[in-house]
């Protein structure tokens, strides 16, 4: 007898629903630091997902009114819809969590217009890939 294992299929995801992880941090954080070579493994990990890094400091134009008190916040968008916009435990593990759940439940995960905001300000050029 020949067993076969179904393995479960990612859901295909239709043209410009890339996912997006944008860690706004700081260089003057040590917690951001030591939290980026987390980030970077987990970016290879999962060469589907864009992450960048922006540093609040450097960019501070394109936070506009953005007021980042907790390090590291992550901006995470699918295409061009903010799905998560706030602070997360500098854990790669959680970033997982995370973004599992949001690529799992379409419904769940809705930024508001702050993120929105943000996302338009973000220009290419402020975006340093990780």
């Amino acid at each position: 007898m020949l067993l076969t294992m179904n393995t479960p299929r990612a859901p295909s995801r239709p043209a410009g629903s890339h996912w997006q992880v944008v860690c706004l941090c700081a260089d003057w954080c040590g917690t951001c630091r030591e939290w980026r070579p987390a980030l970077e493994k987990l970016a290879r990990e999962r060469p589907s997902v864009r992450f960048m890094w922006v540093d609040i400091e450097d960019q501070a134009d394109a936070l506009g009114d953005l007021d980042i008190e907790t390090f590291p916040t992550l901006l995470i968008a699918q295409g061009a819809t903010p799905r998560f916009l706030g602070p997360v435990l500098p854990h790669a593990a959680h970033v997982e969590r995370l973004l599992d759940a949001l690529a799992h439940d379409e419904r769940s995960g809705s930024a508001g217009p702050e993120a929105r905001e943000l996302m338009e300000r973000l220009g290419p050029g402020q975006l340093e890939p990780i």
